[in-house]
């Protein structure tokens, strides 16, 4: 899959290309879903994105700020990247997503039958709407 040579593409092609996502169908629906925003709009994934751009994505439970360096002509490995995007992130919300990753996750599976207190003392503690 080849890019245009021109000084734009598709924002779901350049955030698949320079691996915010891991597919296209991924980035493609973030876009839609109202998660990528350029210059304080929620794009569509078929809106152009040039050098410059400073895009905000949420991807992989952070919110990523990037601004557009380069448009790459395909897919690049994760070492090039770097000549293609610069990352705005403030480290505040990567360490947010490292605090989130360690605490504990309490599911229950369906058909094994009720909790026990402890468990849904547990549940009320570090449950989802606690975080």
């Amino acid at each position: 899959m080849n890019f245009p040579v021109g000084n734009e593409t598709r924002i779901d092609k350049w955030l698949w290309a320079v691996r915010l996502f891991k597919t296209r169908t991924l980035a493609a629906d973030a876009c839609r879903s109202g998660q990528v925003i350029i210059a304080e709009h929620r794009v569509k994934p078929s809106r152009d994105v040039r050098a410059g751009d400073v895009i905000t994505a949420r991807a992989g439970g952070v919110q990523r700020t990037v601004k557009v360096l380069g448009l790459p002509s395909s897919r690049i490995g994760a070492k090039l990247v770097t000549e293609f995007m610069e990352d705005l992130t403030p480290a505040a919300e990567y360490e947010k997503a490292r605090e989130a990753a360690a605490l504990p996750q309490f599911t229950w599976v369906r058909g094994s039958g009720r909790p026990t207190k402890k468990n849904r003392r547990l549940w009320e503690k570090f449950g989802p709407e606690n975080s």
